[in-house]
């Protein structure tokens, strides 16, 4: 039984990633920013038992490293980090270059800048440093975007953002794997969440699952399958890795 620290899980991927977890028979620690409500129903969904809810707002000095020792001061350790929580392109942070005034400009970056990179970054840290002080291994799976590689016009701070964290990713799956910590990430394309479904319900539904050519887009169930995959010891070869979730809407060369 492992101890798992998954970021944003109060819904969608993280509450996904949460339950395989759980269903796998590891204790989760489940961190939230504000929606103590979804949060609550994500606890009362995992089966098992020692599982606990921890409110944090990512975005804030230092909040990544007391989150880390909340966790293990609740759970006994962490040996598996999942760094989902981060700030999602919406109308509200939406900043085109030719339409965004420079202080909206700055207001998203910084807080894109600081929740999506610099908090996974702290998180890393953190929970890697716990890990070699027991002489422990395990693993950390960071969730990016597909966003990071085609662009993201309207969201440049978010596909920045994204693509600096699969780069940590692979500079920290070389700088630890002599303690046996195997770092990879996920690249998800566009995923049925509870936030999207107004979007797929509309007018932008039929040219979203148009995007792959299976005709859908993804569920958090397959995100979280593969989440689930990559913190296992089977998957610890796999360690520096990016794998694409988007249905083949976007292929790297």
């Amino acid at each position: 039984m492992r101890a798992v620290l998954v970021t944003g899980g109060s819904r969608g991927i993280g509450r996904a990633v949460a339950l395989a977890f759980a269903h796998g028979g590891d204790r989760v620690a489940v961190q939230y920013a504000g929606n103590r409500a979804d949060a609550e129903e994500t606890l009362r969904q995992l089966p098992g038992k020692g599982h606990v809810l921890l409110q944090a707002d990512l975005g804030e000095p230092d909040a990544a490293e007391q989150l880390v020792s909340r966790a293990v001061a609740a759970l006994g350790s962490v040996d598996v980090l999942v760094n989902n929580a981060g700030v999602a392109p919406t109308q509200a942070n939406r900043h085109p270059v030719a339409d965004t005034p420079i202080a909206d400009w700055q207001r998203v970056w910084r807080r894109m800048v600081d929740v999506n990179l610099l908090a996974p970054a702290d998180l890393c840290w953190s929970v890697a440093r716990h890990l070699i002080g027991r002489g422990a291994g395990g693993a950390i799976v960071n969730v990016g975007s597909r966003g990071a590689f085609r662009g993201e016009p309207d969201f440049p701070a978010y596909g920045t953002t994204k693509a600096a964290l699969h780069a940590l990713g692979q500079s920290l799956a070389v700088a630890l794997a002599p303690h046996r910590i195997a770092v990879t990430s996920v690249a998800p394309g566009f995923v049925a969440t509870e936030r999207q479904a107004a979007k797929l319900a509309g007018p932008e539904g039929e040219r979203l699952r148009a995007e792959s050519p299976f005709g859908r887009v993804g569920t958090p169930d397959e995100v979280a399958a593969t989440v689930h995959f990559l913190a296992s010891p089977a998957a610890m070869w796999a360690s520096g890795t990016i794998v694409d979730l988007n249905g083949a809407s976007h292929l790297r060369t």
